[in-house]
């Protein structure tokens, strides 16, 4: 069975590296352009795994991972932090709202599916 990613980056740019290096990999991959959007998409479907980037408009990476898991019916989804920030304090902060891992960009494409596969297996 495929399974469905969502990805959630305000750049188009990354967004189609991201849908490239997963759709390579044999996934299924849904996009939303920032937090708002993801949250909205998230209405309509049920990814096995979402990648959210930190720095959006509108709703940030961390608050987006905090609204969902507010909704009991999402709250089991992995929640993989695709990011150019290494900061430890937006790492602590992204653990407590509720994040499963931290890839800094630019990612390696195999890591990428790697991480994917071992959160949601």
């Amino acid at each position: 069975m495929t399974q469905t990613i969502l990805t959630v980056d305000d750049s188009r740019t990354m967004r189609e590296m991201l849908k490239r290096a997963l759709h390579d990999a044999g996934f299924n991959v849904i996009q939303a352009e920032d937090g708002v959007h993801g949250i909205e998409v998230l209405q309509g479907c049920e990814p096995d795994v979402i990648i959210t980037d930190v720095n959006m408009p509108r709703m940030d990476g961390l608050t987006f991972i905090e609204e969902i898991r507010k909704d009991g019916t999402k709250r089991a989804i992995p929640i993989l932090v695709l990011t150019t920030e290494s900061d430890a304090e937006k790492k602590a902060r992204a653990r407590r709202a509720g994040a499963t891992g931290w890839i800094v960009k630019p990612f390696d494409p195999t890591k990428l599916v790697e991480a994917i596969r071992r959160v949601a297996a």
